[in-house]
């Protein structure tokens, strides 16, 4: 069978492009408090259809006019807003250098939209959805509220929801010292988030099941 083409990333989600994203903020308040970091990592297909790590966009972010910082939000991400070296961005220039490769990604894959994936996605998601409405912005590529949350996926595959214990159970290196950048986390969300799709897509080829997303029907298991 030539499968050319028949497994892709449009397919396998019913047109959504996954694009993980982690934000480090001055609080927990997507409203008042500061949006400091924000990284995105665009998941990719290969020839297989294994999901796998694509590009990645990362910036520091200025906070807004009159944004609350807490000091143990700074003390716990080590980010001081006011280093020199930073070099950060405005919230709208900001979201600007993660949305134009993200709108390009979903137009190369032939997907209608992008889905946030993150751990607790609902925080990285306000905080995105409350930034654009700060700045005006109107062609947010992600979906308003649909998202996927490894915390979720993680604890359905190793019984964690931690993601440093999540990637310990799912045989990933961990940095203690390099969490809690968004940089980081991102990267670790997308490595944790393919490896539990791809291995649900082991278990259903081995249960004989087709694939999902795919024309291709499994091949069935030998004995």
């Amino acid at each position: 069978m030539n499968t050319e083409n028949l497994f892709t990333i449009d397919r396998r989600f019913r047109g959504f492009l996954p694009v993980v994203v982690d934000v480090e903020t001055g609080g927990f308040n997507a409203r008042t408090d500061a949006l400091l970091e924000i990284a995105a990592v665009v998941i990719d297909m290969d020839d297989e259809g294994r999901l796998i790590p694509g590009a990645t966009e990362s910036v520091h972010v200025k906070p807004f006019p009159g944004a609350n910082l807490d000091p143990k939000a700074l003390a716990f991400t080590g980010i001081d807003p006011d280093h020199p070296f930073r070099f950060a961005k405005t919230e709208k220039e900001a979201l600007e250098t993660i949305f134009k490769p993200v709108r390009q990604a979903v137009k190369a894959h032939n997907c209608k939209r992008a889905v946030l994936v993150g751990h607790n996605a609902f925080f990285d998601l306000g905080f995105i959805n409350a930034a654009v409405e700060r700045t005006g912005i109107k062609r947010n590529p992600f979906h308003p509220f649909s998202t996927f949350d490894t915390v979720s996926l993680a604890g359905l595959a190793y019984g964690e929801t931690v993601l440093a214990k999540a990637a310990a159970a799912a045989g990933m290196e961990w940095d203690s010292a390099e969490a809690h950048s968004a940089l980081y986390d991102t990267q670790k969300t997308a490595e944790l988030f393919c490896i539990i799709v791809n291995r649900w897509r082991e278990l259903t080829l081995l249960a004989g099941d087709s694939v999902p997303g795919s024309a291709i029907p499994a091949v069935p298991p030998t004995e």
